[in-house]
């Protein structure tokens, strides 16, 4: 476990996601792990500092979000960036929404409640930096 903490540790993420509560959580267990993180609590929040941040390695989006969802963001960063590395993170199972995510290139889809060893698991599996 500790050789992925420290894959985490070495990669910035953009966690895009609207319910403050998780956010929070998912905030203060990455500051803990000592990770490298941005967060938005919407795609075009998140649109804008993945625009202007170029040190971001990997975004983890919801998919309801108001303003811009996680699908139409998956979009504007499709438009630009065929292969750059999304993981949905959603509570939604219905394959509807998990198609829709699929075809535009994801890289892995996780399921909430928020699980903080899988998710390490998935960072690990995706071969980052």
């Amino acid at each position: 476990m500790q050789e992925k903490i420290s894959k985490l540790k070495k990669i910035k993420i953009l966690f895009v996601e609207d319910e403050l509560e998780l956010i929070e959580i998912i905030s203060d267990t990455l500051g803990k792990l000592q990770s490298n993180f941005v967060t938005a609590n919407n795609g075009a929040e998140a649109l804008e500092i993945f625009n202007n941040d170029k040190d971001i390695d990997l975004i983890v989006t919801d998919i309801n979000m108001p303003i811009m969802n996680g699908l139409e963001f998956i979009e504007k960063i499709r438009e630009n960036d065929k292969e750059f590395p999304i993981v949905v993170m959603s509570a939604h199972t219905e394959t509807e929404y998990i198609k829709s995510a699929e075809s535009l290139g994801i890289s892995k889809y996780l399921l909430k409640p928020f699980d903080f060893i899988k998710f390490i698991d998935l960072v690990a599996e995706l071969n980052l930096k």
